[in-house]
Parts: structure tokens; sequence; C-alpha cells
């Protein structure tokens, strides 16, 4: 490699970070079990809702971003000067219950795998990742912390590297490109697989960390009040999540490849991520079975510190609290208990009767009719002069906005419509 062929690629690793993070995050337990059941039941049949759904994620995350850098402030204080405040508090409700259900759903897969993997009780695991997750949010330095999730985000390639070690009829692969039904599960699916992949925590969770971007950064500022970097920083948000939202969805396509060519060939069926991961040793060799484990662990990491952070992002800028990972946990009290309270409540989640295909369920309905709304508010902000100024989001992105809304819900109808 060139010395200025190296010197570029520093450059875009430089760029990439909450984007990055939030499509990586987008990729969690919860999500490879959904990839991997449409994947064993409806082969490659389903391929092309990934094909459809990254425009439409690219174009909500990037409003996200857009509306943290440029005000300064989270989604949900934006959101409260648009809509009644106590509706604005119930959405983040919503939002915290779902995030909780997904946590703990996320964390008894990681366990889980952690036990075939391993050898090690499953529930003892679950504690472990728990409380090192918590650990690392309460005590270690924002920037050392980002930068740690930006090196999690290689445990997705575990995915593609599945790929490398079993057989696919890559021209297959292609027929599963062109939009087709197959009966009225598949219907089912397809609302799952994009309600698994616009995700309301997604959005809190992007829109922060651009406003933690500004803190950490002594010359950075709002865009209302440092007009003269709007360029610099619009171009980074593109590149930054358009390549997150690529790497997810590629992440997604490489699962769902995988238990088609594998599990769907076979005749398996499968519930869990945990269920993909051993069906897969018999059909696929340990190898494969190994890597789908270690990348359910992997991506568990880095998802359940974003589902707890948005969860306290939300709550905390509706109270008018302190809130960001660059204070300490005395300095922001509110914040953290509810990062903590989140993370625990998964815990106990894991340990009770609750059905953990049943929890991601609920979180899903829940997700999914939460963030028609959240999107539909998030939309009215973004094009407000009097809350963006000259930065309102151009026609093209708004348009593109409004039709994921659209398309979320008709999802979130389905959801609850379809058996």
């Amino acid at each position: 490699m060139t010395v200025r062929n190296r010197i570029r690629s520093v450059a875009l690793v430089d760029q990439l970070g909450p984007g990055l993070i939030t499509g990586a995050a987008d990729d969690d337990p919860s999500g490879i079990a959904t990839y991997s059941q449409a994947g064993a039941q409806f082969g490659f049949g389903l391929l092309w809702t990934m094909v459809l759904s990254y425009p439409l994620m690219c174009a909500v995350q990037l409003v996200s971003a857009h509306i943290g850098r440029v005000t300064g402030c989270g989604l949900s204080k934006n959101m409260a000067q648009v809509i009644w405040r106590p509706a604005v508090t119930g959405l983040v409700v919503l939002l915290f219950v779902a995030n909780t259900i997904n946590i703990g759903a996320d964390l008894a897969a990681m366990g889980s795998a952690a036990e075939l993997t391993f050898g090690i009780s499953a529930h003892v695991m679950t504690v472990a990742f728990a409380v090192g997750s918590l650990m690392l949010q309460l005590f270690v330095a924002y920037r050392r912390y980002a930068a740690f999730l930006k090196w999690l985000t290689l445990a997705l390639f575990a995915y593609v590297a599945l790929l490398l070690v079993i057989h696919v009829e890559w021209r297959d692969v292609l027929g599963g490109l062109v939009p087709q039904l197959d009966g009225a599960k598949s219907v089912s699916f397809i609302v799952a697989i994009f309600g698994t992949t616009i995700s309301p925590y997604l959005f809190f969770w992007q829109s922060a960390q651009e406003v933690e971007e500004v803190a950490q950064k002594p010359d950075a500022k709002p865009l209302l009040k440092a007009p003269e970097q709007a360029r610099s920083e619009f171009r980074r948000i593109r590149i930054d999540t358009l390549v997150g939202m690529a790497v997810s969805n590629l992440v997604a396509i490489a699962i769902i490849i995988g238990t088609a060519a594998t599990l769907h060939q076979s005749g398996r069926t499968i519930e869990t991520a945990a269920d993909a991961a051993t069906a897969l040793e018999p059909v696929a060799g340990r190898f494969a079975y190994l890597l789908f484990s270690l990348g359910i662990i992997g991506t568990g990491l880095l998802a359940v510190p974003v589902l707890a952070g948005s969860a306290a992002y939300a709550v905390g800028e509706t109270r008018d609290w302190k809130c960001g990972l660059e204070h300490k946990p005395w300095e922001a009290v509110g914040f953290y208990s509810i990062i903590a309270a989140a993370t625990i409540l998964g815990v106990v989640i894991d340990w009770s009767s609750l059905d953990p295909i049943k929890a991601l369920f609920y979180s899903a309905i829940v997700n999914g009719v939460v963030a028609v709304p959240i999107m539909a508010v998030m939309m009215v902000v973004v094009s407000r002069r009097d809350t963006m100024g000259r930065f309102t989001a151009p026609r093209r992105l708004l348009a593109l906005g409004w039709i994921a809304t659209g398309v979320m819900a008709a999802a979130a109808v389905a959801m609850v419509v379809l058996p």
C-alpha cells in the first residue's frame, strides 16, 4: 500500500464513529435470531428485504445524526419542542421497556453461546457479560470506550467469514434479491426484519453520540453556533452513516445466506441465535459453528451498552438531567442509574420464567409501534427552521425519511393485525 493510500485509509477510519457503531449494534443477538430464522425457513427468498431496507435505514439515521449535530441536543429534547411533553415521556417509557426486554434477550443469547463454546453455565456468563458491560460504561472514559466499541464491530465479520467455509449456490442468492412472498408466514417475517432493522433505540443513540462528539472536541460546536463547520461535518456524518448501515446490512445478508445454504438445505428450523449456532455444526462443521457462536458474543457486547445507553439518553433528556458518557457516574447519577437499571432488569428477565422468544416478539411489537410516531416527529423536527435554522434536511432526505416512516407504519399495522 502506498503512503497516499495509507493516509486515505486512516482518514476514512477517522471519520467512522457513531454511524458505524449504530449500524453494528443493529445486528444484535435478537437481530441475528431473526435473520437466522428467515434464512432457515425461507432460504434466500427474503434477501430482497435487506436491499430495500438499506436506503430507508440510512435516511432515518442521517436524520437522527443531523438533528444532534445541528442543535447540540438529543432527540428527546428536540421532540419535546414539537409535541406535548407528557407524550414524549410516554414514548420514552415504552422505549425503556422495549430496550430492557431486548437487553434481557441479548444477554440470554450471549450466555447460551458462551455455554456452547466454553462449557460454562449460561446464567453465570449472562451475569458476567452484564457486569462487564456495566463496568465499562460506568468507569471507562468515553473516548476509550467509543474506540472499544468501534473495534468490537470486527466481530460482525465472523458472519462474512462463515460464507468462506460453506458451499453457497450464488445463482440462487441472486434469485433471492427479487421481491417475492412465500405465504402468509413470510409476511410476518418481513415485518420482523423491518422491525429489527429500523429500531427506535438506534435513533436516540446516534443522535446522542453526535452530541457527545461535540462535547469531546474542543473546537466543535453545534452547527447552529458554528455554521462554518457544516460542510465537513455533514460529509463526515454521511460517510459514517452510509458505511455503518452498509456493514449492518451486509452482515445481515451474510447471516441469511449462511443459514439458507446450510440449515434450510438440510430442512432444519430454529428459534434462537444459539439454536442456529448449534444446528450449524453437523451441516457446516465445527469451525462455522464456533464463528457463529463467537459472533453472537461479540455483537452482544456491542449492542447491550447501546441499548442501555440509548434508554438513558432518552429518559435523561426528558427530565433535564445531566447526560453523557463523558461524565463520571457521580456527576450524572440519574443518567447512569437508568443504564444500571436497564442492564440489571435485563439480567432479571434472563433468570425469570419469561420465554426469550416471546420477550423478543413483545419488544419487536413495542419497537415497531413506537418507531412510527418517533420517526414522524423526527421528520417534523428536521424540517423546522425555528429548530434547525438554515440546516433543515434537504428534500431528498426528507422524501426518503417520510417513505421510511410510511413503511414502518405499514409494518406496525401488520404486526398488530397478523396472527
